[in-house]
């Protein structure tokens, strides 16, 4: 696989995806996609390596699902991202594609607030239990009162 080969294939399998640069390869799929996608960067662009997946709180556009995985043998870096729309909090979960996404989709969760659909343990991992509300929202507030740190 060639960094050449990769951008016509996506287009030829995802017409709905938006790619953009060639290294990395950014690519901007539709939600009901994402899993889909991720299936084919791994199968057929052979990124079997999950580097990392955050979010993006874009305040009245939403949030946004980012994730980065790699073919380690040819060069090849795919950046997948995912809009989730104004006061849309899920989104499916990688997990069955990619194993490394389990605990970075958890703290997704506990620091946004992204509900991801099918994830087998989706539960809080940085912040305790009780802890109210997730902080790296734009709409959570500064002044919080916080419990006391454990």
């Amino acid at each position: 696989m060639t960094r050449a080969q990769v951008a016509p294939l996506i287009a030829e399998h995802f017409s709905g995806a938006q790619v953009q640069g060639d290294s990395p390869f950014v690519v901007a799929i539709p939600v009901d996609q994402w899993v889909g996608f991720a299936r084919f960067a791994k199968d057929t662009l052979r990124c079997r390596f999950f580097a990392f997946s955050t979010a993006i709180d874009w305040k009245d556009q939403g949030l946004e699902v980012v994730a980065k995985v790699d073919n380690l043998d040819d060069g090849v870096s795919v950046v997948m991202k995912t809009r989730l729309g104004a006061g849309i909090s899920s989104c499916p979960s990688l997990v069955p594609v990619y194993r490394g996404a389990d605990w970075m989709e958890r703290e997704c969760y506990d620091m946004f607030g992204i509900r991801f659909e099918g994830h087998p343990d989706l539960r809080r991992i940085l912040l305790a239990d009780d802890w109210e509300g997730h902080p790296l929202l734009k709409s959570y507030a500064v002044d919080t009162p916080h419990p006391p740190y454990r």
